[in-house]
């Protein structure tokens, strides 16, 4: 299995537009931080977690060669701006729609924003296709088990999701957008290869774990290694990561991880 952080930002993205006051160096380049996504390369297939707004260059600069299947966790426009990018990876699959799960509020979101994208094959060459379906507790696919839970983030519920793969049994948890993370979800997590989990700000958020409350999940779910995603610009990668336990440490956009 191998995990490729696309991007490991906030909404805004690092640095922020029109602002002088990052509390992060910005000389260190894995301070430069891109909407969050993840690609997942498991048992020979590649899974796509969210299309931040720099997809396209994501996927460029970290050489994504191909998607077999796309998981939204939700709807809002840091993690589905850049789903319109998905069409070469259509081209790629012989114009056959790309299987896009998420829960009724992605799925919503998805139809309501690409509604030209809707269908089985594309509506002219080149562009994109996607076959929308409602994420079940259990996706099955040839190449392993991605199990799902709802997790609370403001108003709405994200996807958590985690990856089982059928031939090795190595195990990821994926929980970003959220400021709690649910029992059931810790139970399916504990013990995972790795986990990756929403660490907004050192401060509290409404909507979103801050770095102390991400540590305390981590604690409970005790993965051989846990990378903090969804950063905004008050995260210096390199003092942070001197002052966080052992297995456990930042993310930063680029980071390829083997397990």
């Amino acid at each position: 299995m191998e995990l490729i952080f696309l991007g490991t930002g906030t909404s805004q993205g690092v640095p922020v537009i029109a602002f002088d006051a990052h509390e992060c160096d910005l000389a260190d380049p894995k301070n430069w931080r891109t909407r969050t996504s993840v690609h997942v390369a498991m048992g020979g297939a590649r899974i796509q977690v969210d299309a931040a707004p720099e997809f396209r260059l994501q996927c460029v600069w970290n050489r994504v060669p191909g998607i077999d299947y796309f998981i939204l966790t939700h709807g809002h426009s840091d993690h589905i701006a850049g789903m319109d990018d998905l069409r070469r990876f259509c081209d790629l699959r012989d114009g056959r729609a790309l299987p896009v799960y998420s829960s009724e509020e992605g799925v919503g979101r998805v139809r309501e924003m690409f509604p030209y994208a809707i269908g089985d094959r594309p509506k002219y060459r080149g562009y994109p296709a996607f076959k929308p379906e409602l994420m079940p507790p259990h996706l099955e696919l040839p190449c392993g088990t991605v199990r799902s839970f709802p997790l609370p983030h403001g108003e709405i519920e994200v996807l958590g999701l985690v990856f089982l793969e059928r031939g090795t049994g190595k195990r990821v948890a994926y929980f970003t957008d959220c400021h709690d993370v649910s029992p059931e979800a810790r139970a399916c997590a504990k013990g995972a290869d790795v986990l990756v989990i929403d660490a907004l700000r050192p401060e509290p958020h409404p909507t979103h774990l801050s770095i102390p409350e991400a540590l305390e999940i981590a604690r409970d779910i005790g993965a051989n290694q846990t990378y903090f995603t969804h950063m905004t610009h008050k995260i210096d990668h390199a003092r942070l990561s001197r002052e966080l336990p052992p297995r456990v440490a930042p993310a930063w956009d680029g980071l390829r991880i083997e397990i």
